[in-house]
């Protein structure tokens, strides 16, 4: 690890005294856990935790225990995730085992039939063999045919019974994955799984030569709506814009929410003009909708959007791509807010801008 600068040791000291500080005002137990989450809250490394704690504290005016333990346990400590998808595996691995096991029985037991059936036609090919023998080998074929047939079903039921269950750990191993790419605000993708798809969008179009789109979007004036109207308030906003964002885009599309209130969509085989039209489609949506505050039927009027677009070129990494599009974001910020920029636009007239 890098030693500090002095200045960034400075800082850390100063946020590990506020976030003390914190946990004394909001009643908080002095734990290393606590001082995890509220130093994590004070340094602004996690936005979703952050957004969390100001909602839990301003609703109830402290962050207890249990809430620290969850917001923890959340945010903070992959272990969770890591030993519910390390269960699933070993229950999978132990039903696997057992199938094993009874492959093994059926196996030998189809090999003692088989052994028993070599022995009947024997004694019948006997040249001494009368009736009274045929029946007692008779018999003792019916019956060893029926031991067969008892542990075969048998076998099927434990088979059965092997594959709901590993088809129950299959389902439980998929919820964890896709909650641990999951943002828990505002249900779309998390800054994880965006980083994911995004790379593959690049790799996919360098080894194809298919075009890919990146679309960035955050939120005008976000934090002087959220000291306005309140935390709660500003989650409305976030789920609103989510949920235009899934409206507007194909099934196949990639949408995200990756920072505080910066949302991104991966569209893959798409150029400009189509890039282009489903920004200006989620832009166009987000400002027709009316933002009502739940709790008092108050109309908090409309939000909109600057939007970045950058489509792919030769040469891109999944970084250079971002950056890019971020670029035009920001530049549609400063060119007034509210509308789509792409990277087509001049470099001259975006560094004006700039």
């Amino acid at each position: 690890m890098p030693d500090l600068s002095s200045a960034d040791l400075d800082r850390s000291f100063l946020f590990g005294q506020r976030a003390m500080e914190l946990m004394k005002a909001y009643r908080s137990s002095a734990t290393p856990r606590s001082y995890a989450v509220w130093y994590t809250y004070v340094a602004g490394l996690n936005p979703q935790l952050t957004e969390t704690v100001k909602r839990l504290t301003a609703e109830h005016g402290a962050l207890t225990d249990n809430a620290v333990d969850h917001l923890f346990e959340t945010y903070l400590d992959g272990r969770r995730l890591s030993s519910e998808t390390e269960r699933a595996s070993n229950g999978v691995l132990a039903e696997i085992e057992q199938i094993m096991e009874m492959l093994d029985t059926a196996l030998g037991s189809t090999a003692r039939y088989g052994a028993s059936l070599q022995a009947f036609s024997q004694d019948l090919a006997a040249p001494a063999v009368n009736r009274a023998r045929v029946r007692e080998i008779i018999s003792s074929l019916v019956v060893t045919t029926r031991d067969v047939a008892a542990n075969n079903r048998t076998l099927e039921a434990r088979m059965r019974e092997s594959r709901n269950e590993i088809e129950t750990l299959r389902e439980t191993l998929e919820a964890v994955r896709v909650e641990s790419l999951t943002d828990p605000l505002t249900g779309i993708g998390n800054r994880k799984h965006f980083e994911e798809m995004l790379h593959k969008a690049v790799d996919h179009s360098a080894v194809q030569g298919q075009p890919v789109c990146l679309v960035v979007l955050d939120i005008d004036h976000f934090k002087r709506f959220n000291d306005l109207y309140g935390h709660l308030t500003g989650d409305q906003v976030l789920r609103l814009v989510a949920m235009t964002m899934r409206e507007s885009v194909e099934t196949r599309t990639t949408i995200a929410r990756f920072g505080g209130e910066e949302f991104g969509i991966i569209l893959p085989d798409c150029d400009r003009t189509s890039a282009r039209e489903v920004a200006e489609k989620v832009r166009t949506s987000v400002m027709g909708r009316e933002l009502v505050k739940r709790s008092t039927g108050e109309s908090l009027g409309r939000i909109t959007i600057s939007v970045g677009v950058a489509v792919y070129r030769r040469g891109d990494t999944a970084v250079s791509l971002l950056e890019r599009a971020d670029h035009c974001m920001f530049t549609a910020k400063r060119s007034g807010r509210n509308r789509v920029v792409d990277d087509g636009t001049s470099a001259d007239t975006m560094n004006d801008v700039a």
